[in-house]
């Protein structure tokens, strides 16, 4: 395995990620004195299952992209989904929020099963995604880009929305102030009135999270969130997913091919191959695993 491109993050004994209080800041693991309670009570801690998708399978005319897929999430964890190009990695995420209709499978989101789900029924349920290519209005600035992901939520009709009287105005000003929130959150008060198209790419890719942070999900799917970015980029996205998942609980389900970064901010690993599920569990664990090596991490790990 190639040498790992961010490493800021220390893990507790058990292999979770350690923080220091609510500031979502990274800190060092707790020492020997009182060290396992006080490590036990500062690492994030992942509840029950809230997604559940089994025996997923998914084709398109006679190319299948998904065989046979089962595995869960949890909330409040962060969980990671990895594999070589064509691994079937987009398609999850594209059968996930509904995108995407699996032949064959069972998909369980907060104990109830959905069929034939609409992306925008998705969102109403709490689950947000950005896009692998950045899905942005060029032309719009970045609070107007923002803006768009509180579209779910706006409840005023179109004739009042067109004129802005009365309460779609009290409206517009309530879903402005947690708009505001996200660009503070996300530190980009500074390029709030300049069109998206203007941005370098790493900044556009802050604006494509906010814009799904405004929805406030429960879940978040990440595709490739840290594609075509620096080192430092990449150092700051990391930091504001992990502030996400620790400050505001969102579970996050994420496609990175940056094996630092996953290995470094993951809670659970899913392995795709040719679509197919080749490997499962912890960062360490799917690092051991011998199919895994094989056919993604390369011989040299």
């Amino acid at each position: 395995m190639t040498q790992m491109a961010w490493q800021g993050v220390e893990r507790g004994g058990d292999g979770q990620p350690v923080w220091s209080g609510a500031s979502g800041v990274l800190a060092a693991p707790a020492q020997a004195q009182g060290g396992d309670q006080a490590a036990h009570a500062q690492v994030r801690q992942a509840g029950e299952v809230i997604l559940d998708l089994q025996h997923i399978s998914l084709s398109f005319g006679g190319v299948k992209a998904l065989t046979d897929i089962s595995f869960d999430v949890r909330e409040h964890e962060i969980r990671a989904i990895i594999g070589p190009n064509g691994a079937g990695k987009s398609s999850m995420l594209n059968v996930i929020n509904g995108v995407y209709h699996p032949q064959q499978g069972r998909i369980v989101f907060r104990g109830e099963e959905r069929r034939r789900m609409h992306p925008t029924a998705a969102a109403r349920q709490g689950i947000a995604r950005t896009f692998q290519n950045i899905a942005l209005f060029k032309g719009m600035t970045v609070l107007d880009n923002i803006m768009t992901g509180r579209n779910t939520r706006f409840r005023s009709g179109l004739l009042a929305n067109a004129l802005w009287w009365g309460p779609a105005r009290n409206e517009e000003m309530q879903h402005r102030r947690k708009v505001e929130e996200v660009i503070d959150f996300l530190e980009i008060q500074a390029i709030r009135k300049t069109p998206v198209g203007r941005l370098p790419y790493g900044l556009q890719k802050r604006v494509e999270l906010a814009r799904a942070l405004a929805a406030e999900p429960s879940m978040l799917l990440l595709d490739e969130p840290m594609a075509g970015m620096n080192v430092e980029e990449k150092q700051d996205m990391c930091r504001f997913i992990l502030d996400v998942n620790h400050q505001f609980g969102t579970t996050i389900v994420l496609i990175e091919h940056d094996m630092g970064v996953v290995m470094d901010i993951s809670d659970r690993v899913v392995v795709l191959d040719y679509g197919k599920k080749i490997g499962d569990g912890t960062p360490e664990a799917v690092k051991a695993n011998p199919d895994v090596i094989r056919a993604y991490l390369g011989a040299s790990h």
